[in-house]
């Protein structure tokens, strides 16, 4: 996945209310149960389906690293969508999303005014519509590219302009070489 793809997935993942299984076995009854049985499993995982139903029964107890990271993968991704789904509406609509990052911001602006990238530590609340663009881009599949345009578009709103109040002649803000991201509801 991508860096922000992953740093949204973390944020939502930090409203759950119970953790997702973490040993092999109950894992793998927990996919075989939303998915609907071994095969569809043993396809998504790319293993056989008789390895799958030996961890479903502890034959086997512990995967390989490759295999328990694709394993704990899908189990996050299936882990409490409604809790998931909850989270995500309550940041589009009325709570934003609190993004902190480290990376080089620059802009382009008027002659005359001091454009040139630097790094910056920047912790910001986005307002919710921002919220919604991220969370509705990310379903849709979007690309890491155009996730970053849609944070520097809200960089440039809520950091660079203070929501109109200063920088009203700016053009567009530049987000790139990203050390450190992280999103919070």
């Amino acid at each position: 996945m991508s860096l922000i793809g992953d740093g949204l997935e973390k944020a939502v993942q930090k409203a759950f209310t119970r953790p997702a299984p973490k040993n092999a076995g109950p894992q793998m009854r927990y996919l075989v149960k939303q998915l609907g049985g071994t095969k569809a499993v043993a396809q998504m995982l790319r293993v056989s389906q008789r390895t799958v139903e030996r961890y479903v029964k502890d034959q086997i107890k512990k995967p390989r690293p490759d295999l328990a990271a694709r394993i704990e993968r899908e189990v996050k991704k299936r882990w409490q969508p409604q809790i998931r789904a909850k989270a995500k509406a309550k940041a589009a609509s009325t709570g934003g999303i609190i993004i902190d990052t480290r990376a080089r911001m620059g802009y382009t602006a008027p002659i005359g005014s001091t454009d040139q990238d630097r790094i910056r530590h920047l912790t910001v609340a986005l307002p919710p519509r921002f919220a919604a663009r991220l969370f509705d881009a990310q379903a849709a599949g979007a690309s890491d590219t155009e996730l970053q345009e849609i944070a520097a578009e809200a960089l440039k709103e809520v950091y660079f302009q203070d929501g109109g109040r200063r920088a009203g002649s700016l053009e567009e803000v530049r987000f790139t070489d990203i050390q450190h991201l992280e999103f919070d509801l």
